[in-house]
């Protein structure tokens, strides 16, 4: 199972999903393998150190000697292993202009190392660019978090038609998992007129499991850790949890 977690909107809690996920999937005893496809790094950054980081994914798209063996890491959580990132990831797309492959890297590169991970857990970029398109094509499903904010549903229109032109063609397979609702605010009546909307639009599609606002879920990246040994009995720790679960039972 490879699952994309995208949303071309920024600070929907996408990376804090990617994480969360990954880790709560290892935590549960399958080898899980999170790729960090995001510049900014965050999703490595909340488990390395930057300073073991030789090689990152820009190396495996850049230059056809460099595997995915070549460049992941372990992580302190047990069965969670890390491809990092770097901002040199900023400058692939300029670099793959004209590439024959290029919306295809990631599916070939991961080839090789695909068996020997139950889960896959591909955190995107806030963009519909080159390396968004490269996890759609890799990917067996689709995860789009969207925050119950005023502008939620801002720019799904573009998401949902780049998930159509992938499947189109090049990755017929692809699936939408589900939408999780993120950030959710519960004690104000416009988050829960957001809620209602977004379920509207995705029906079945959205979890039953919502992400509420949490200073925690903020917190644990900065010490490295994921909600679960950051904040075991936290809200954020409960729904992620939640939300793994029905992951699993998606898949």
């Amino acid at each position: 199972m490879i699952v994309a977690i995208a949303n071309q909107k920024g600070g929907v809690g996408k990376t804090t999903t990617a994480i969360n996920i990954a880790a709560g999937l290892a935590l549960r005893g399958k080898r899980t393998l999170l790729i960090d496809l995001d510049p900014q790094a965050n999703s490595t950054m909340s488990f390395l150190d930057m300073q073991q980081v030789s090689k990152s994914t820009y190396d495996v798209f850049a230059d056809a000697a460099v595997t995915f063996a070549d460049v992941i890491l372990p992580s302190p959580v047990a069965n969670l292993f890390i491809a990092p990132s770097r901002i040199a990831l900023a400058k692939l797309e300029a670099k793959l202009i004209g590439e024959m492959d290029a919306h295809f890297r990631l599916k070939d590169k991961l080839e090789s190392v695909r068996a020997a991970y139950s889960h896959i857990v591909i955190d995107c970029p806030p963009t519909l660019g080159l390396l968004t398109v490269n996890a759609l094509v890799a990917a067996t499903h689709l995860l789009i978090p969207i925050q119950s904010s005023y502008f939620a549903l801002e720019g799904t229109d573009d998401l949902l038609e780049t998930i159509e032109k992938v499947r189109a063609r090049p990755n017929p397979a692809l699936r939408i998992l589900g939408v999780v609702i993120t950030m959710h605010d519960k004690r104000t009546a416009l988050a829960r007129d957001i809620r209602l909307q977004i379920q509207k639009v995705f029906g079945g599609k959205v979890f039953k499991t919502v992400i509420t606002k949490s200073v925690r879920l903020e917190e644990s990246p900065a010490y490295k850790e994921s909600i679960f040994t950051f904040a075991p009995d936290s809200t954020g720790a409960t729904e992620y949890y939640s939300l793994c679960e029905e992951v699993i039972d998606r898949a």
